[in-house]
């Protein structure tokens, strides 16, 4: 089969289009046949090298964590999944990924595909849909009538924050760019704050329930954030580099996020999907051959938003 892989770590020109093995499904796993992968900031991290410690992938190495595809084989033992059914999943990190025709997954991790939206489209969902709907609901406990304040909603993770928050009934401020502003209100948001041309803590009028950090800032600003928040609130930081602080004297707590695969979640997020409630927005579909120029783009930071990798056909 084909697959996109790098033998060392370094800039987006280690990724090679190349012929390898077809994998085969151990106990427990199972084949797809990939329809689409999705690129995310943290396959540029891997492929860098940035992330030894925490992610330890095998050389060479194949990225793509997100997958969308259909079942092309059973392993071992798997049951309530058959051959042909569309899934998607967020694959485990270390492993191989889903940047080729064919990969191995457990199928616990897998949840039916979207049936409202392509089936390459689904691949942008997994990873930014579970960090959002883990950030608001595992925990920051988000119910309907509090004040949630989305720093950072211009990307995937933010869309689909803005989006489930209003579903959950709550009154969403976030801040955004001046290129994606209409589209921050598009996905429903109460109020959107210009973070270049405005002071985000100056512009919250009233104390919010919960802050979800989605930005690339500095600890002075996620300090600041923190002011901004009730007591007995929630600080939730997705910024793993710089560790969520929290206010003891006023019971706000501080929680860091590592997003993680959740089949059950996942299918709820599908659900919303195909009743209309969750729009999954793709901003490119890009070949499979094409994926070290997106790494490009995303290093030099001109991805236009979500990009999905779509697998050769048959």
């Amino acid at each position: 089969m084909k697959a996109v892989r790098f033998h060392e770590y370094g800039d987006p020109s280690v990724l090679r289009y190349e012929d390898v093995e077809q994998p085969v499904p151990g106990a427990g796993q199972v084949l797809i046949r990939v329809a689409a992968t999705s690129f995310n900031g943290v396959d540029g991290n891997i492929r860098a090298g940035f992330m030894q410690g925490p992610i330890p992938v095998t050389l060479p190495h194949t990225p793509g964590i997100d997958v969308s595809g259909t079942i092309a084989a059973l392993g071992e033992g798997v049951t309530g999944i058959q051959f042909g059914d569309q899934v998607v999943g967020f694959l485990p990190m270390a492993a191989d990924g889903a940047a080729a025709e064919y990969v191995v997954a457990p199928a616990e991790i897998l949840a039916p595909a979207p049936t409202s939206i392509s089936l390459a489209d689904a691949a942008a969902l997994p990873i930014v849909g579970l960090t959002a709907w883990q950030a608001l609901f595992d925990h920051a406990k988000l119910a309907a009538g509090q004040r949630v304040l989305i720093n950072g909603a211009g990307g995937a993770v933010g869309g689909h924050a803005v989006q489930l928050a209003k579903n959950a009934g709550a009154y969403v401020i976030a801040t955004a760019s001046p290129r994606s502003i209409e589209q921050v209100k598009a996905t429903g948001a109460d109020e959107v704050i210009d973070h270049t041309t405005t002071e985000v803590a100056a512009a919250v009028s009233e104390p919010v329930d919960v802050v979800l950090n989605l930005a690339p800032i500095n600890p002075a600003q996620l300090a600041a954030l923190l002011t901004l928040i009730r007591p007995g609130g929630v600080l939730v930081n997705t910024t793993v580099w710089m560790p969520a602080p929290s206010d003891e004297q006023r019971g706000v707590r501080g929680i860091d996020l590592f997003v993680r695969s959740d089949a059950t979640q996942l299918s709820r997020l599908v659900a919303l999907i195909d009743s209309g409630e969750l729009h999954v927005d793709v901003a490119q579909q890009v070949p499979l051959p094409e994926l070290s120029a997106v790494h490009a783009q995303a290093a030099a930071g001109a991805l236009p938003g979500k990009t999905v990798i779509v697998a050769p056909t048959a």
